[in-house]
């Protein structure tokens, strides 16, 4: 894969994803599967029979006096109980959809560009352990020309009335700066550190966490990190956290270790990948040997059509506009289903290390332009069923 632009998208001030990964390592056959229970729907068979399929079938003409058979409506297999999940939402928008997730208690994180006190408010009086995270909207910056001092504290003057606000203050758990920064050098990514070190140490000593990082996926390449390091080091003395975005496509484990396994790959501790689970790399080769292994948040992940160099239909952007691949390629034909059997493949992998805190899905309500990752409607029904059964105990 090639190219490092990223694309500034207004509409939700994300930044398009991409990456350029080193060639993929061959998955040995000596891996030790990891299996969780399917989430298929009962009767697949049958339902792809009866109803307009994703993949053409032949039919048979009925007579005029024949009565339509019912479509059958998809049901997926419940998941069984099983250990809490790390999986957490990225919210556009107030939508009444968030509370009945998280009225699961299992949702581990939620970041957020609405900002209301009252909707946060509300987030914490129905799931008390929830980790909020905000990010206000902002141009992005350019790290060619960046003064990371002044623009440090620029930044902190615009979000302080908004995080040491007494209504929102005690909901928040952590503020984002820039959205998916791309440094093109080793002296861009120092600016940008010195930029995050600052603006840590100056809301740290208000008792204001910083979430630093949020670069995109397959970003930043692993050879510029250890130019990131003072923005690490402020954050470990001031309790902030490392943010990461990781997305793939077609599936969410095109260029990791478990692409190619099918449906169902499961997961182990030495899974990793180039694109979803590049933090392994990043934490086993570059933090952990500098002492700088920090709480980790996935402050968006899941499938995204805007990763370069990719299989699957050109066009496709959201998740809800691969049902159609995922179907022909031996996914599942319910393309709901689908996807929340490939997040939990994710959540599998998160659990695996003590420190993720948690991954927000990408996204519940978003806002516009971003409507083909909204999973709104079946898709977050049955992903409250997986998190209804892993919450705590």
């Amino acid at each position: 894969m090639s190219g490092m632009a990223a694309l500034a998208l207004a509409a939700c001030g994300r930044s398009q994803p991409t990456a350029t990964p080193s060639p993929a390592a061959t998955p040995s056959s000596a891996h030790a599967y990891t299996k969780y229970l399917p989430l298929i729907f009962a009767g697949e068979a049958e339902v792809a029979a009866a109803e307009p399929p994703l993949l053409p079938t032949p039919t048979e003409t009925p007579r005029p006096t024949d009565t339509p058979p019912p479509t059958p409506t998809p049901q997926a297999t419940p998941f069984p109980p099983g250990p809490p999940s790390k999986l957490g939402l990225f919210v556009g928008h107030n939508h009444p959809s968030i509370f009945e997730l998280l009225e699961t208690q299992a949702v581990t994180v939620v970041k957020t560009l609405e900002l209301d006190a009252t909707f946060v408010a509300d987030i914490k009086r129905i799931s008390p352990r929830t980790r909020i995270i905000g990010r206000i909207s902002l141009e992005q910056i350019n790290l060619a020309t960046l003064d990371p001092i002044a623009e440090a504290r620029r930044f902190v003057e615009t979000l302080l009335p908004l995080a040491d606000d007494p209504a929102r203050r005690p909901y928040f758990d952590g503020w984002e700066s820039y959205n998916e920064p791309v440094a093109a050098n080793a002296e861009e990514m120092a600016r940008f550190a010195d930029f995050e070190a600052e603006r840590t140490r100056l809301l740290g000593e208000r008792g204001i966490r910083s979430v630093i990082g949020n670069f995109g996926a397959g970003q930043p390449p692993l050879e510029l990190w250890s130019a990131f390091f003072p923005a690490l080091q402020a954050a470990r003395q001031y309790d902030g956290w490392l943010g990461l975005h990781e997305y793939s496509a077609p599936t969410i484990y095109y260029l990791s270790t478990a692409d190619g396994r099918g449906r169902y790959p499961g997961v182990t501790p030495q899974d990793e990948g180039w694109l979803t689970l590049r933090y392994r790399k990043v934490y086993r080769d570059i933090l952990a040997p500098a002492g700088l292994t920090l709480p980790l948040v996935m402050t968006e992940l899941g499938v995204d059509g805007l990763v370069q160099n990719r299989p699957g239909p050109p066009e496709a952007r959201g998740w809800q506009e691969f049902q159609q691949y995922w179907a022909e390629h031996g996914y599942g034909l319910w393309g709901p289903g689908a996807y929340v059997e490939q997040l939990v493949w994710y959540d599998n992998a998160m659990r695996q290390n003590d420190y993720v805190l948690g991954g927000a899905i990408f996204a519940l309500s978003p806002t516009a332009g971003w409507e083909t990752y909204d999973i709104m409607g079946p898709c977050a029904g049955v992903l409250k069923q997986y998190l209804s059964v892993h919450a705590p105990a």
